[in-house]
């Protein structure tokens, strides 16, 4: 919702500035432009990425008008599941959980926590983990840097539609000087013409560079920058996830290892100790 309040923002402070000044927004109405500066950036993008790709970087950008899935109701469902998990661990032992673990969407204890089922990978990735604990293969620090690595491919899978969509964004300015200069081509073919009328052909030659630099910079860039903060919004997830399950391994308690989490959240979702206390009461008591 804020990007579209940005948009009018922008879009309002600029035309009425120019309308205000004696501009004509009919000079500025050049459809011809738009697609040829939209669309060869679109095109190179689409020529940089791949099908799978270029799927992320759409539903990334729909996902620009939304607001946050991660919000602190949702945190505090995915530290009283972390809760229960290792509190079930701490009373009956690792092997309790283990018909939890591989098959989690049948798991009475994961049906507890329906927002956390709408979120497929953070399931995976807290099974996968609790099915390694289960194993008891691996020590701490060999599950530490295997997360470490899992998180950072996720990570980059995450931002390349946000690094996708900054470099359309460079590219449009771009685009609106080959824009500008195929108008300036046009008009030195016709100077043969009166001077009002040429005025007119270097005005609609100098619209193009205008679109390219207002679509970059008042546009695509924005998104970018919120593609970058979804993408770290889901990776805090999984971060999240890691610093309570360590905490575990290394033999704290299940309270004290959901405060670690806590802890590691933005400040914006994190909930206070009371709040977090509280709620774990109040799902217990269920």
């Amino acid at each position: 919702m804020m990007v579209l309040v940005g948009w009018v923002i922008a879009l309002v402070c600029i035309f009425g500035a120019y309308l205000v000044i004696g501009g004509h927004l009919a000079a500025l109405l050049q459809p011809t432009k738009f697609i040829m500066i939209f669309g060869g950036a679109l095109g190179a993008m689409v020529a940089a990425n791949n099908s799978h790709a270029i799927k992320h970087i759409l539903g990334g950008i729909a996902s620009c008008f939304k607001s946050s899935k991660y919000t602190r109701t949702f945190y505090m469902e995915l530290l009283a599941l972390l809760y229960e998990i290792l509190g079930k661990v701490r009373r009956e032992g690792l092997m309790s959980i283990e018909n939890d673990v591989e098959e989690p969407d049948k798991s009475a204890l994961f049906s507890k926590y329906p927002t956390i089922m709408e979120h497929p990978r953070l399931v995976e990735f807290i099974a996968d983990y609790l099915r390694l604990m289960v194993g008891g293969n691996l020590n701490a620090l060999e599950i530490e840097n295997l997360m470490d690595n899992e998180i950072e491919t996720h990570n980059h899978e995450e931002m390349h539609a946000s690094h996708a969509v900054a470099k359309m964004s460079d590219a449009l300015p771009a685009f609106g000087i080959v824009a500008a200069v195929m108008g300036v081509v046009i008009t030195m073919g016709s100077l043969h013409l009166p001077p009002t009328e040429l005025g007119g052909l270097i005005a609609k030659a100098l619209v193009g560079a205008f679109l390219g630099i207002l679509l970059s910079y008042g546009f695509t860039a924005p998104l970018a920058n919120v593609l970058e903060t979804k993408a770290n919004e889901s990776t805090k997830v999984l971060q999240t996830v890691k610093v309570v399950l360590l905490a575990s391994l290394n033999g704290f308690s299940p309270q004290v290892c959901v405060e670690f989490g806590r802890k590691v959240l933005y400040t914006t979702e994190r909930p206070s100790f009371r709040e977090l206390e509280d709620d774990i009461k109040a799902r217990k008591g269920k």
